[in-house]
């Protein structure tokens, strides 16, 4: 059991990629090959100071951190920077990370919905970096990687959709995206801030199909509305015989109107006023 123990302490470390942002690569079992690199490095920087500075002094920017590889391992303390900071040429290697938003589009994908409609559609999503060690360390190119995968996320999203759907629902699909998105990026080091569903294109035949049907329907509503518009003058009028035919001389009265209203008019017709009494009165005898 004491041997098991012994043995099991004196395990090299784990040198799968890195799964929690904490851990960190131990260097100090560089073995003695790398003792002497190292040492070798060292006495050969000191012999051309003060030239050699510009081989060992580097800096970063306040946006970007410098993930330093040294004979293969990372370097204990994670990324450096901001600032400046001293690195050993012969055994050094530097990747340099960018921590700002990145914005790219993704390209027009052509779509089957699921009630078969065949449609363009392209969006744009903002990401950025937030892990730079595990940004290079569990993913070869982790922009190129995102990009590939938004463009996919946003064909199989799109796919369980109704095209009325997609031109009514793009907020809940942008939101559904984002956080498949980042759930599966969260692995890489990057978080996905948000993801915008940016034009849907139809086919032309589908346009001109949807113009048609909106402008039957809106020609549907203009029929109806001016039935209902026939129908309240009809009541309107019906209420205003009603109250002409409670007075004799009410009649009379609008005949008149009526003949004021065309004289105004500037025209050559000619009206002889007839008193409706003898109408009236002809009627009767009849």
């Amino acid at each position: 059991m004491h041997s098991a123990a012994m043995q099991q302490r004196d395990a090299p470390p784990a040198t799968g990629p890195l799964s929690d942002p904490g851990q960190q690569r131990d260097t100090k079992g560089m073995g003695f090959c790398g003792v002497v690199l190292l040492l070798m490095s060292y006495a050969l920087i000191i012999l051309t100071f003060p030239f050699s500075l510009c081989l060992c002094i580097k800096v970063v920017a306040e946006y970007e951190r410098a993930v330093i590889f040294r004979l293969g391992r990372i370097l204990e303390g994670g990324a450096k920077g901001p600032g400046l900071f001293i690195i050993v040429p012969c055994m050094d290697m530097i990747r340099k990370v960018d921590l700002r938003t990145v914005t790219f589009d993704v390209p027009p994908q052509e779509v089957l919905t699921k009630d078969s409609v065949t449609v363009a559609v392209d969006a744009v999503v903002y990401y950025r970096i937030y892990n730079p060690v595990i940004a290079v360390t569990n993913v070869e190119d982790a922009d190129r990687s995102t990009r590939l995968l938004a463009a996919t996320t946003l064909r199989n999203v799109l796919g369980t959709k109704n095209l009325s759907e997609i031109l009514s629902e793009r907020e809940s699909i942008s939101n559904m995206m984002q956080n498949m998105l980042d759930d599966a990026t969260d692995p890489w080091g990057v978080k996905v801030e948000r993801v915008e569903v940016k034009d849907v294109r139809l086919p032309v035949q589908l346009q001109r199909a949807m113009a048609a049907e909106a402008e039957a329907a809106r020609e549907a509503r203009a029929k109806v509305i001016a039935a209902e518009g026939e129908q309240k003058a009809s009541r309107a009028l019906k209420e205003a015989a009603d109250v002409i035919n409670e007075s004799p001389f009410a009649l009379q009265l609008r005949y008149l109107q009526t003949l004021n209203t065309i004289s105004a008019e500037k025209n050559s017709t000619i009206i002889f006023p007839l008193p409706l009494e003898i109408l009236a009165h002809f009627m009767h005898k009849s």
